[in-house]
């Protein structure tokens, strides 16, 4: 126990004084199923948006403007201030047989996210042999285990030998070995590990590189103890509402993952909800509400007429800071958009997080029909893993008793919720490789403003799954297969979108790189990178 103390206090010590330097140095950051992953006993892995207003004119993702006023912080280390959301049961750590978690045809793979690391258990051995041999010599051995662990009496190394390293490793394998380390609580192997990465990662490099930035940093924060503090101890500000705006401004433009969610969704309420004379919309992240302007404008063209329609709308402090003010804003903004088509309106506004929602907050009149959605925010709701208290059920439940026409479910597809640290580290690193080169592909690598909206809009999440166990870890995605699980237990049952809606969320991809596709699968769409599924679209009605 002592030495194992020691270890970790030389860990910390080298942490801190070990010649790393700063941003100079960062810069001189498939659907594939991960069966055989790096280390065996990994299973199956599978925006917030808002505006602003000035002078009674609101301020909007699309009308938002990129200004390159807005500097980068001065370094990857920012990223644990991060205050906005990425672009977006009995549950084993085993997947699913209905998760697509690949593209079933040969499109060609992306250079990095498209092998995933996939290795079987010889090939990472002799990979990891080739590897310590090299950099410590061939007196280095390798202990044959579960976890393909290293001996923990590695050399600490200095930085010219560093130097000489790097030309010889490969990025993507030096963060799962210093994430394995940290998971076998080697931490003086790790320190190494995080020396080295201190000079291959870069918030300006290629998507790997910028990755390894994000999540180099949550790594140290694990180390060091840190997750809990991580969002208190910034090295740069918390950007303004204007800056925030900004920042998911240009993801919301150069990547097609929130335009999804919202047009899958609405494509599937106006089906259900046409010709029904009164409509309650609940919508439990309603960010700056504008995504609805397009659905309240089809209503409103019906033959019949227009229906009453009320939207209630829950929020949260982030939205709230993002948009400028509070959902005063959103009721305004909407109630001016179906007046110029004469449609009755209502909002009402539910300040509060999802998992405070009870059924008194959503105001529930008769003669109603009921449309729920849940844009990428459920899997913020903890279940039976974190709390008895299991607000993710119970939401379901409460939704479900209202027995709406339809809910909607977009969510990442990604397996991070029960996973083991070493298990989420690896499917995180196959995630976001997938997303940081989508990201790559629809601006310039030197674009400041890509770079701050990486570190603001993508890395918080990052960070906070890598750093945070239990209440404190808020990222907690699943696989569609174990939503389905999920769902179908709780009493509701898939909702086809139908031929003409899929047609109409495909062509939203028209405006992007080739690389993106929409599958459907089971009754529900699949938003991928290349041969990597990255968000999922699904649709569901009460089953009784």
């Amino acid at each position: 126990m002592q030495t194992s103390q020691q270890h970790r206090s030389t860990a910390i010590h080298m942490l801190h004084h070990q010649p790393m330097k700063e941003i100079e140095s960062y810069s001189s950051p498939h659907f594939l199923i991960l069966e055989n992953s790096v280390c065996p006993d990994i299973g199956n892995q599978g925006e917030n948006v808002s505006f602003q207003t000035f002078k009674e004119e609101y301020f909007t993702l699309e009308s938002t403007p990129m200004n390159d006023s807005f500097i980068a912080c001065d370094s990857p280390s920012a990223v644990s201030g991060l205050s906005s959301r990425s672009p977006f049961s009995p549950q084993g750590s085993h997947s699913y047989s209905s998760d697509h978690h690949h593209f079933s045809d040969t499109t060609s793979r992306s250079p990095v996210s498209g092998c995933s690391g996939v290795d079987d258990g010889n090939d990472l051995k002799y990979k990891l042999r080739e590897l310590e041999v090299s950099l410590l010599g061939p007196e280095s051995d390798i202990v044959d285990s579960h976890y393909c662990c290293y001996k923990s009496d590695v050399a600490r190394w200095n930085e010219k030998e560093i130097s000489e390293m790097i030309p010889k490793l490969n990025l993507k394998n030096v963060l799962i070995f210093c994430a394995h380390a940290i998971s076998e609580e080697d931490m003086y192997k790790a320190a190494n590990w995080m020396a080295v990465l201190g000079q291959m990662v870069s918030v300006s490099g290629d998507p790997m590189q910028r990755l390894g930035a994000y999540m180099l940093e949550g790594l140290r924060a694990r180390l060091e103890r840190s997750g809990s503090m991580i969002y208190k101890t910034l090295k740069c500000e918390v950007p303004t509402s204007e800056e925030l705006m900004t920042y998911m401004s240009i993801l919301y433009k150069i990547c097609p993952y929130w335009k999804f969610a919202y047009l899958s969704s609405n494509v599937i309420m106006r089906q259900a909800l046409q010709n029904e004379p009164r409509v309650h919309i609940i919508d439990f992240q309603i960010a700056q509400g504008s995504q609805y302007i397009p659905l309240i404008q089809d209503l409103a063209c019906q033959p019949g007429g227009p229906p009453v329609i009320r939207i209630t709308g829950v929020d949260d402090s982030q939205s709230n800071h993002a948009r400028g003010g509070g959902l005063h804003i959103v009721a305004k903004r909407l109630s001016e958009e179906a007046a110029k088509y004469n449609v009755p309106f209502e909002f009402n506004a539910a300040a509060m997080s999802g998992c405070e929602v009870e059924l008194e907050n959503l105001r529930i009149q008769p003669g109603e029909t009921i449309a729920v959605t849940f844009p990428y925010v459920l899997h913020h709701m903890p279940d039976e893993s974190v709390s008895t208290e299991n607000h993710r059920d119970r939401l379901l439940r409460l939704v479900r008793s209202l027995k709406p026409k339809v809910m909607t479910l977009v969510e990442q597809e990604s397996n991070t919720n029960t996973s083991s640290f070493y298990s989420r580290f690896v499917e995180s690193v196959d995630y976001y490789t997938a997303m940081f080169e989508s990201i790559d592909a629809g601006c310039p690598r030197d674009n400041k403003q890509r770079i701050n909206a990486e570190m603001h809009c993508v890395a918080r999440d990052i960070v906070n799954m890598i750093a945070c166990e239990d209440a404190e870890r808020v990222e907690r995605h699943e696989l569609l297969g174990k939503w389905r699980a999920r769902l179908m237990m709780d009493g509701f049952t898939p909702c086809p979108f139908g031929p003409s809606g899929i047609g109409e969320i495909r062509k939203l991809l028209n405006d992007y790189n080739e690389n993106y596709r929409v599958e459907e699968i089971d009754s529900a769409l699949y938003l991928g990178w290349k041969k990597r599924a990255l968000v999922t679209s699904s649709a569901w009605r009460c089953a009784y």
